[in-house]
């Protein structure tokens, strides 16, 4: 079992940035492909990043790429998702997932753990 909390959101204005978190606790986050997903009012879940457990190397969906790194951090057992350039159409409650596979993908059904979520607003 892998318990995932994600941290880091928070209302930002148009060009801002944050740095969301997530914590994982009960196995190593080394044999888990994480998988960041946003979901706003009325509209699906979406896959923004995905960082591959085997080699972490991190693909972005191509609303994000160039403002969004993903990143991870061994030691501590925690991955991150750095946003920068922040849209008003960020806006959404953002998910950390974590699948036991070696590969990525943004198709959520893979993934066997989630966090509860972490807001971001992105208005002036």
């Amino acid at each position: 079992q892998v318990q995932l909390v994600e941290s880091g959101g928070g209302l930002v204005q148009p060009g801002g940035s944050l740095r969301l978190s997530c914590a994982a606790s009960g196995r190593s986050l080394n044999y888990y492909t994480i998988g960041w997903f946003r979901q706003a009012p009325g509209k699906e879940r979406e896959g923004v990043a995905c960082i591959r457990s085997s080699d972490g190397t991190t693909y972005y969906a191509v609303s994000v790429k160039g403002r969004f790194t993903g990143s991870r951090d061994n030691a501590k057992n925690t991955v991150y998702l750095q946003m920068n350039s922040l849209k008003p159409e960020d806006t959404a409650v953002y998910y950390c997932a974590a699948a036991a596979v070696a590969y990525c993908r943004f198709n959520a059904r893979i993934y066997d753990y989630w966090g509860q979520g972490t807001q971001v607003t992105v208005s002036s």
